[in-house]
């Protein structure tokens, strides 16, 4: 007779899952971020490492679940050093990734999402901050990431990135609530943060930004101020 899984092992293995298909994916990201800057194999090594593991230990840090599930579980470095090897040695010759580091990103943005929302539920955490937990995994790759070759975060552009992530894991949170099966919980609040990612990145969308002010305005009202 086969052995029955449990509900709560069930989730276990949908949360490392979600885990490990994220940090495989951002940390193909980092590696061709890597590569672009023409990094070492050790540089790619680090690169992706960092992105596909920087969001989920902080989460981890922040509800107490230590030490973090990339320092314990020694699955979580061998997943990225893949990423970083196989795109080290299939890439070596391109010379440009900006397109195809947006789409790895964005579907790593969408597991990390969906993952950290559901772990910080599990650990009984408040569900708007578990969803904000999750928003915060998603972007915390990929923050670092960019921080490391000295570009400006994804996260800080005129595009729909963190607001993709908060959406995802408000999905997840929502269904928590509602009682639904983390499986569809999951496959909806993944599914929404990619559709606004792909959105922002083959349509442009994208949040209001402040409006610039002409040069002439600003010395006017310089010249205004001095004069009170």
């Amino acid at each position: 007779m086969a052995p029955t899984i449990t509900a709560s092992e069930a989730t276990h293995i949908l949360q490392l899952v979600l885990d490990l298909g994220g940090t495989f994916v951002f940390a193909i990201s980092g590696a061709m971020v890597a590569v672009r800057h023409r990094l070492d194999i050790f540089g790619v090594l680090v690169l992706a490492f960092a992105a596909g593991n920087a969001g989920g230990i902080t989460r981890d840090v922040l509800i107490g679940a230590l030490p973090p599930a990339a320092i314990a579980d020694d699955k979580y470095v061998a997943v990225s050093a893949l990423a970083g090897l196989i795109t080290f040695l299939w890439f070596p010759a391109a010379r440009r990734f900006s397109r195809d580091v947006l789409w790895f990103d964005a579907v790593g943005l969408a597991f990390f999402a969906v993952a950290g929302a559901q772990k910080a539920l599990l650990h009984g955490i408040d569900p708007v901050m578990a969803a904000l937990l999750g928003m915060l995994t998603g972007i915390g790759g990929g923050m670092l990431r960019d921080v490391l070759v000295t570009d400006i975060p994804t996260v800080l552009r005129a595009d729909l990135y963190a607001l993709a992530a908060l959406a995802g894991a408000g999905v997840v949170v929502s269904a928590h609530l509602l009682r639904l099966s983390p499986i569809v919980a999951a496959v909806a609040g993944g599914g929404l943060c990619f559709a606004l990612r792909y959105g922002a990145i083959r349509h442009g969308w994208h949040l209001p930004v402040a409006r610039s002010v002409p040069a002439g305005d600003g010395a006017d009202h310089r010249g205004d101020d001095a004069r009170r």
